[in-house]
């Protein structure tokens, strides 16, 4: 190692899962990573709240359970959290950022909340603020929005951006089990937490969509403007009838720019149609799927989730950043000139499947339609099995606004003939 390197000195907060990762890499690439960035990186201090904890392949000295030594020790010249949380996350960055650090975050639940307190405080104090761990671990998806695509229109991204989800519905797809079960595969497995609701409700992909979407159009989005809805009440009927369509269910992040120059900002279960590049991302992997007015169709696919992948994603950001100290710069600031709307859900524009039970007896048909019609729902199919006194219904429709749909099924659900509607999921992907 080159000894006239300028050293760069490194304090951590956190060192779980990804951390740990993180700070071996550090230790193990220290000579590469620093002729990477032109300076020796030499990481001295991880706050931890159990140092008795074994964390083997780290120094135990580096380790204090005091975080505020680290935020406030001048000689640190960089700081990674990858403690995950609000607080005292978002304290301690901007303790961080007000003492000239350069900070680099894993912390999407952080960003998606107080995102505009920390770019103003980064922006402020004249340091970097990276993130690109944040949202879909290994794959580099946010430098590309901030810094590739930044001289070309982004119309809309479309992501599987939590593994879990996507195993779970990869399994009830490829061998027919049901959601209680596969979650349960999916906790031994390590996939889900004991506590599974961040992922499997879809709070923690909303956090990932809010970030997509505010650096994507260039305004300040929050997770509390993204529509969210889970993939607990995805049933194994639902997950046959996308087969017999030839579609898969996925749980997508979607932004996108309405004709109004408005973002609509949701994440909710979708039918996608099986040659949609989307549809083959399986298991725990993730991808998110851009389209730029210039560049059109990109798509970015890797594992976007565990301590490697997500530490590898952190390590591009300590590089990044490490290089701009060294020269004296700073990297990209927070772009939200554009400060575009944010549309209500019920404005949102797509298609629909509805699956109802209905008494099997003729005039239904007509009537069902009639309902729809009223709400100015436009059918493009209709599929009716016939069960004994009962059939089950299944509509596509065309296009239609969210208000629309929804007042469509609140119209079914008070009609006689109509025994129950089983479920309403989104089409995307398909021809308009």
């Amino acid at each position: 190692m080159n000894s006239a390197l300028p050293v760069l000195k490194i304090g951590m907060l956190g060192a779980g899962v990804v951390g740990g990762q993180v700070a071996r890499l550090l230790s193990e690439d220290q000579r590469e990573l620093s002729t990477r960035s032109g300076a020796r990186l030499v990481l001295t201090k991880i706050a931890v709240r159990d140092i008795s904890v074994a964390r083997p392949g780290i120094d135990p000295s580096l380790f204090t359970t005091d975080a505020d030594s680290v935020v406030n020790d001048p000689e640190i010249d960089i700081v990674i959290e990858v403690m995950g949380g609000i607080e005292p996350a978002r304290t301690l960055i901007l303790a961080a950022i007000a003492n000239g650090k350069s900070v680099v975050t894993a912390n999407k639940a952080l960003l998606a909340t107080h995102g505009a307190d920390l770019y103003g405080a980064a922006d402020k104090a004249g340091v970097d603020l990276y993130y690109e761990a944040a949202v879909a671990g290994a794959i580099p998806i946010l430098r590309p929005l901030r810094e590739s695509l930044v001289g070309d229109h982004v119309t809309r991204i479309m992501g599987i951006v939590n593994g879990t989800t996507n195993f779970i519905l990869t399994k009830m797809d490829e061998e027919g089990r049901a959601f209680g079960e596969v979650l349960a595969e999916a906790q031994a497995l390590g996939y889900a937490e004991a506590d599974p609701t961040a992922d499997i409700e879809g709070f923690d992909a909303a956090a990932k969509a809010a970030i997509l979407a505010g650096l994507a159009f260039h305004t300040r989005v929050t997770a509390a403007d993204v529509h969210r809805e889970g993939i607990s009440q995805i049933t194994s009927a639902d997950v046959a009838v996308a087969k017999s369509m030839n579609h898969v269910i996925k749980l997508l992040a979607i932004a996108e720019l309405t004709p109004a120059d408005q973002i609509s900002v949701r994440v909710h279960p979708v039918l996608l149609p099986r040659n949609h590049p989307l549809a083959s991302v399986r298991d725990a992997f993730n991808a998110v799927f851009v389209e730029a007015e210039s560049a059109g169709e990109l798509m970015f696919y890797g594992r976007g989730a565990g301590g490697a992948p997500t530490a590898s994603a952190v390590l591009g950001d300590v590089v990044a950043v490490a290089r701009h100290r060294t020269g004296g710069a700073v990297g990209p600031r927070e772009s939200d000139y554009a400060d575009r709307a944010i549309v209500p859900i019920g404005q949102t524009n797509t298609k629909y499947l509805i699956r109802l039970n209905v008494a099997d007896k003729s005039g239904v048909l007509a009537a069902i339609a009639q309902a729809f019609a009223t709400e100015n729902v436009s059918i493009q199919t209709v599929r009716q099995t016939g069960r004994g006194s009962d059939a089950e219904l299944i509509v596509v429709t065309h296009n239609a606004t969210e208000a629309a749909l929804a007042a469509t099924v609140n119209r079914l659900s008070q009609m006689d003939m109509v025994t129950s509607v089983d479920s309403v999921i989104r089409v995307e992907g398909s021809p308009q």
